[in-house]
């Protein structure tokens, strides 16, 4: 397993370097996540198997299933790549993850204590990270830049599915069995942030008619900035109120799976226009006075 995953993430390093110094091209940032994240999914056969019956699909055929497991690492590169845009975000959120996942994968046994240490490891490094972003002192700041945010996507892509993993309903020697229905969903429910920003921000440019591409002002953190607030608190109120989503589906953990599912992504959308809310709030109540 983490052969494969180390090789990846020197690759991806040196992308990212490259990428923080130079500006790659965007197609060639592409290939290369294309490249490690085959290398994890087939190397290491690190994959989603099965959506437990999210709209009635459970087992995936081999095919499938590691093209539907490159895309969600895809995807959650570059979604923690564009929530990377104030102070202590994507370094904080990252911090919760882990620790989300560290403690389930501790709960479910000995078997699974290398991913545990995987997720202390992270957790580790992106606390000494936040010490100097969240510094006061601008000789003593550092920020995460694409490779910061693209190694956290790709190792908390690699944390979700092997969560996912878990808990498919299959014998494997000397492994307990495991069962949690909603798998899936409480792994959505974990990486909400990111997945909801992103695709909120493509939707609001694809209705806008500009590329998806197009970098703009209709991110989460962008919104709770333009009401004043600073890099410390609007990352504070994203994070608890991600954390709210993350309880709710460990609440209702074991209600219908597309009920659910619904839930999570109402409330995560719900987080992203309630800033847009506030501000309206705030305009009405000048305008009166």
């Amino acid at each position: 397993m983490y052969k494969f995953l180390f090789a990846s993430l020197i690759i991806l390093l040196y992308i990212g370097v490259m990428d923080d110094i130079v500006v790659m091209r965007a197609y060639k940032k592409l290939v290369a996540q294309v490249i490690v994240s085959s290398i994890v999914v087939i190397g290491s056969d690190i994959r989603i198997r099965s959506l437990f019956g999210i709209f009635g699909i459970y087992e995936m055929d081999y095919f499938i299933s590691v093209f539907f497991s490159i895309i969600t690492f895809i995807v959650l590169i570059n979604a923690f790549n564009l929530i990377d845009g104030i102070d202590g975000l994507a370094g904080g959120y990252s911090v919760i993850c882990s620790a989300l996942f560290g403690i389930s994968y501790y709960r479910l046994g000995e078997y699974n204590y290398p991913l545990v240490v995987l997720s202390v490891i992270i957790i580790g490094a992106v606390l000494a990270f936040l010490y100097y972003n969240l510094s006061n002192y601008r000789t003593n700041k550092i920020f995460m830049g694409d490779t910061g945010s693209m190694l956290l996507g790709f190792l908390l892509a690699f944390t979700s599915i092997c969560f996912i993993d878990i808990f498919i309903d299959r014998e494997v020697p000397g492994v307990p069995k495991y069962h949690l229905q909603s798998a899936p969903v409480v792994a959505v429910a974990i990486l909400i942030l990111p997945i909801i920003d992103t695709l909120n921000v493509i939707i609001i440019r694809i209705i806008n008619r500009k590329s998806p591409f197009d970098a703009d002002k209709n991110h989460i953190h962008h919104k709770l900035l333009a009401l004043n607030l600073t890099h410390r608190r609007s990352s504070f109120y994203i994070i608890v109120y991600y954390l709210f989503i993350v309880a709710v589906a460990y609440y209702f953990r074991h209600i219908n799976i597309n009920l659910l599912l619904l839930v999570i992504v109402f409330l995560g959308f719900l987080g992203a226009y309630l800033p847009d809310f506030v501000y309206l709030l705030k305009n009405n109540k000048k305008t009166i006075n």
